[in-house]
């Protein structure tokens, strides 16, 4: 079985994870994107995947893309 088949997501709209821009009005999007995160029994493996992916837009495993380009650089320093 694939984690993404026990994701919590899966049942949200999927715009829900994509929203446009990271401030602002975004804000509340992302946190109900992270709250559905919170309550996700993979989110660890979600995040793990968006970060070797380079997965450069959404909100995967309660990281918005800005947090995962963040982690990156700090894992390459």
């Amino acid at each position: 079985m694939n984690w993404r088949d026990l994701a919590a997501c899966r049942f949200e709209d999927p715009e829900l994870f994509f929203p446009i821009g990271e401030d602002g009005p975004s804000l509340r999007q992302i946190e109900q994107a992270r709250a559905v995160c919170h309550g996700c029994p993979v989110v660890t493996a979600c995040g793990d995947w968006a970060l070797r992916s380079d997965e450069y837009d959404g909100v995967w495993g309660a990281m918005t893309a800005g947090e995962r380009r963040a982690f990156r650089h700090r894992r390459e320093a």
